[in-house]
């Protein structure tokens, strides 16, 4: 009898009954007055938890199509674009805005650490940006940029639009756009927020939106802030099909954060990230990132002299685990274990006790210490 499959990557992150259900019922016309009401309150919610006089877009897409929206709607060619990257995914917005012809600075961290807040401000005080992304957790290496502390550096830039890129990061780590002094958070459904792929998410700040307003018609169809204004005011209105059924998981993860409450969900992904290294720690592995920057809702995890990376990932899918490799230089290193979304004890332990197996079945006994030390770190207060 095979093992059934708990997915454990940084996203898609496993997704709940319910939501599933969601996903299963009937479609109906976008124009049905019931989904239409269900989409407004959808809208309404993400404003109100996400903490914005702004505005929230929710279209069918992906977080990269996310990224070039927040990029599209706030950059012309020749303007200047601060990169913060601390990996591979904040390395794609190079791409992304070079394209549109946007002049582009990069400031790097190593992988596993992050770029210092004072490097940053310097940066921004050799010219004019009109932007600056940063990664909130960069799923390639874990790392974590204190985005509070960055918004209240901006405060001294008025002019540099801020954008935060939260994919692997909205939901299980603390972002409050207006009092964070963002200018422009972008998501994706598949991440902590325990919906399948095919939601892009993006809060824009009543700044970005008067940024938008300067820069007239935009090369760009579909991503353009000002084609699916009209539809997040009045969602009966039509510009493109919606996502009708996603919509619904959506509405029904809303559904789980507001019962659990936002603060709550926060200090639960700090608490089961813990649990969750302690246990991969003892078992003889270790965390790529530094200890002061490491994320709530995955870990890149190091392996041990001697552990072949495609052997160790394909007997732990035997026994019915499946994380994700390394990328970039760390390919082959390390593997990546997301413990974002509605993940709960049980898989948490089906996770670690699994990945004892595998260790066993390649020749490291330590049956029972990675469970132990989870479960201690859920437990033990």
């Amino acid at each position: 009898m095979k093992n059934r499959k708990l997915v454990m990557i940084p996203g898609p992150t496993p997704v709940v009954r319910s939501i599933q259900d969601q996903m299963g019922r009937d479609t109906v016309a976008f124009g049905d007055p019931k989904f239409v009401e269900d989409f407004k309150g959808v809208l309404v919610d993400l404003k109100k938890l996400w903490g914005t006089t702004g505005e929230v877009f929710v279209v069918a897409g992906t977080g990269t199509m996310a990224m070039e929206m927040a990029i599209s709607n706030i950059l012309k060619r020749g303007d200047n674009l601060l990169i913060i990257s601390h990996g591979y995914f904040g390395d794609r917005f190079i791409e992304l805005a070079t394209r549109k012809g946007i002049n582009v600075d990069v400031l790097r961290s190593e992988w596993g650490k992050i770029v210092p807040i004072e490097e940053i401000e310097a940066k921004l005080r050799e010219k004019n940006y009109q932007a600056m992304t940063v990664t909130h957790v960069d799923t390639s290496t874990a790392a974590v940029a204190p985005i509070k502390e960055i918004g209240d550096m901006m405060k001294n830039f008025p002019d540099t639009i801020y954008i935060v890129d939260g994919v692997a990061a909205t939901a299980g780590e603390r972002e409050y756009v207006d009092e964070y002094n963002i200018d422009i958070l972008l998501t994706a459904s598949q991440k902590a927020f325990g919906v399948a792929p095919g939601l892009a998410i993006l809060w824009a700040s009543e700044r970005a939106m008067e940024r938008r307003a300067t820069l007239g018609t935009i090369p760009e169809y579909y991503v353009d802030f000002d084609k699916w204004l009209p539809i997040m005011h009045d969602t009966s209105k039509y510009y493109a099909t919606p996502a009708v059924n996603m919509i619904w998981a959506l509405q029904e993860s809303i559904k789980i954060i507001k019962e659990e409450g936002l603060e709550n969900r926060y200090e639960r992904h700090i608490r089961n990230a813990k649990a969750m290294r302690a246990a991969i720690e003892v078992m003889g592995f270790s965390i790529l990132a530094d200890k002061g920057n490491r994320a709530a809702t995955l870990s890149c995890v190091l392996y041990p002299d001697g552990i072949d990376d495609v052997k160790f990932r394909t007997i732990l899918a035997e026994e019915g685990v499946q994380v994700a490799g390394g990328l970039g230089a760390y390919a082959g290193k390390m593997f990546r274990i997301g413990h974002m979304g509605n993940i709960d004890y049980l898989d948490m332990v089906g996770a670690i006790s699994a990945i004892e197996r595998t260790l066993f079945r390649m020749g490291i006994d330590v049956l029972g210490k990675g469970v132990e030390a989870l479960q201690r770190g859920l437990l033990v207060k």
